[in-house]
């Protein structure tokens, strides 16, 4: 059963690939579409991610926490690794200061 779901899959990720490959044949002169096109993976980015980071902890403040020292570093023009790391500290900080109160 679990080769069937692997198979399938495989099929459906190779289909989103190659539909568009034959589809369009000529370059897409479309701003809006071509706007629109751009921004799709960082849609799906953040609609795979956003519920996650919410569930991986124990308490929905210590997530909190987390995402809003991830936005302000991420706006601070911070690199990928500092954000990562800064968000898992206070994760992990306030994950410790519930358990002291």
């Amino acid at each position: 059963m679990v080769y069937l779901y692997i198979i399938i899959m495989a099929l459906v990720t190779y289909l989103i690939r190659a539909i568009p490959l034959t589809v369009f044949r000529r370059k897409i002169t479309n701003p809006f579409v071509c706007s629109f096109l751009y921004y799709v993976p960082y849609a799906c980015l953040t609609a795979m991610t956003v519920p996650a980071v919410f569930y991986a902890t124990k308490s929905f403040a210590s997530a909190l926490a987390g995402v809003a020292v991830a936005v302000v570093l991420a706006c601070c023009r911070r690199s990928l690794v500092t954000v990562a790391a800064g968000a898992c500290i206070a994760v992990f900080a306030a994950e410790q200061l519930f358990v002291i109160i």
